[in-house]
């Protein structure tokens, strides 16, 4: 009896003592951060990261990381500012922006609640002092420049940044020195102009290749909307791109922190300097909240890291919804349905559309054509590979809207079911403006 009371008092003791550890351990994980961790970051991409994002998370004034901030001395071609960035180190570097504020004006008073917001969602930002504030936009957007060859080269933050993925942002003057710094510099991957208007009135975005925004306010009377309309009108059909007009807007509308902005720029800046496409729906077909914007123009479908849908002629054919590639069987077997898979470049993912309009693809020295199979024209047709005849049912078109259609039958190439999984098939069916029928060549 006395052996037996002693193990039950042992039993109990070990009992509540686990009991302790379980619910400390619930109190430590219920009072952490909701900090993004390092497998956000996604196969094939390492530039995605961070939850998922929803409309909530992008209307919030913080995002998922912690952030910090360093002044930034007079000097380097530019009057000094203020550098924000993320203070997670385990996920690699980031994407940058560089942001300059409008004619007479001061980033700190303008565009200062910027940088931390920014820097919550993944970027390293810099914001720029002009030399003096009545810099003409064309010094305002060499002054981003400098700034961008700053924070690369010099800045204390130097090792955080990713120095082939940087952005432009500015504010009336400033915006047009960030138009003119995209022109400066095509290797840039992203530009914002904000009411973006030129003192001198010459600007024009004719030579604008790097995907571009511009948001103007409805009720502008600097910027007028009749302005920005004509300054828009002049962006090359090309350049992936964006019009936004914020109703019941001014021209200072930008100097004071909302969200209406800030989920338009977060999207664009997710998508262009991360190729993250889980934001792409944020800005296609309208932004989340329309009711806050009287006048939106997009160019439907936005594919990150390359030229507008239809831009080349041979690459890896990018199905825009799933993040994915269009892939043919490994076998190479002529017959076989084709499937979306992760992006790896391999020779299955390699397809050339060809000046008799067909689409082919190279296996164990064997080309192979996209095929609609048995000659079919009706909404679930496979599309397999088979062997290249030069018949209709083998020839498609690469569209400016983003879509791929048969010759034979007008049907869009589909993504079964919408689904995003590797080896999830691919059909004809009838076109709809999904995101599953969005493609990208190249």
């Amino acid at each position: 009896m006395r052996r037996g009371g002693t193990r039950g008092q042992v039993t109990g003791i070990l009992v509540a003592v686990l009991a302790m550890v379980v619910a400390l351990a619930g109190a430590v994980l219920a009072a952490r951060p909701a900090l993004a961790q390092p497998r956000d970051t996604a196969p094939g991409n390492p530039y995605q990261r961070g939850p998922d994002p929803t409309v909530a998370m992008i209307e919030a004034s913080a995002g998922p990381f912690a952030t910090a901030s360093t002044s930034v001395p007079a000097g380097h071609g530019f009057n000094g500012g203020t550098v924000y960035y993320p203070t997670d180190t385990s996920l690699g570097t980031w994407g940058a922006l560089a942001i300059v504020p409008g004619y007479s004006a001061l980033f700190a008073n303008e565009e200062a609640w910027m940088g931390p917001w920014l820097a919550s969602f993944g970027f390293v930002v810099i914001g720029v002092e002009t030399t003096t504030r009545t810099d003409s936009a064309d010094a305002r957007g060499t002054e981003l420049l400098a700034a961008l060859n700053y924070l690369t080269t010099q800045s204390p933050v130097r090792d955080r940044v990713d120095p082939n993925r940087l952005s432009v942002l500015g504010h009336s003057a400033g915006g047009a020195g960030a138009m003119l710094a995209a022109e400066r510099q095509p290797t840039l991957k992203a530009a914002v102009g904000l009411a973006p208007g030129s003192p001198v009135g010459n600007l024009s975005l004719a030579a604008d290749t790097v995907p571009t925004m511009v948001i103007g306010g409805q009720n502008d009377a600097v910027v007028t909307p009749s302005y920005l309309s004509g300054l828009y009108a002049t962006m090359p059909a090309s350049t992936q791109s964006d019009f936004a007009q914020v109703a019941g807007a001014d021209h200072v509308y930008y100097t004071h922190p909302n969200n209406v902005e800030m989920k338009l720029l977060i999207p664009w800046l997710k998508t262009f300097l991360d190729n993250d496409t889980r934001y792409t729906p944020f800005l296609c077909p309208a932004p989340p909240d329309p009711s806050s914007i009287s006048l939106y123009t997009p160019k439907c479908p936005y594919v990150p890291g390359g030229s507008a849908p239809g831009g080349g002629n041979t690459g890896a054919l990018h199905a825009v919804g799933a993040a994915k590639c269009l892939a043919a069987p490994s076998t190479g077997a002529p017959g076989a349905q084709v499937t979306i898979g992760t992006c790896g470049g391999q020779a299955g993912q390699i397809w050339t559309h060809t000046a008799a309009a067909q689409l082919t693809v190279t296996l164990g020295g064997a080309t192979l054509c996209l095929d609609a199979s048995g000659q079919g024209s009706s909404p679930g047709t496979k599309v397999i590979v088979w062997s290249c005849n030069g018949q209709v049912n083998q020839q498609w078109n690469l569209n400016a809207d983003g879509t791929v259609t048969g010759a034979q039958s007008g049907l869009c190439l589909d993504v079964t079911g919408a689904s995003t999984a590797d080896g999830a098939p691919v059909e004809l069916w009838s076109c709809n403006g999904g995101g599953n029928q969005q493609w990208h060549l190249g």
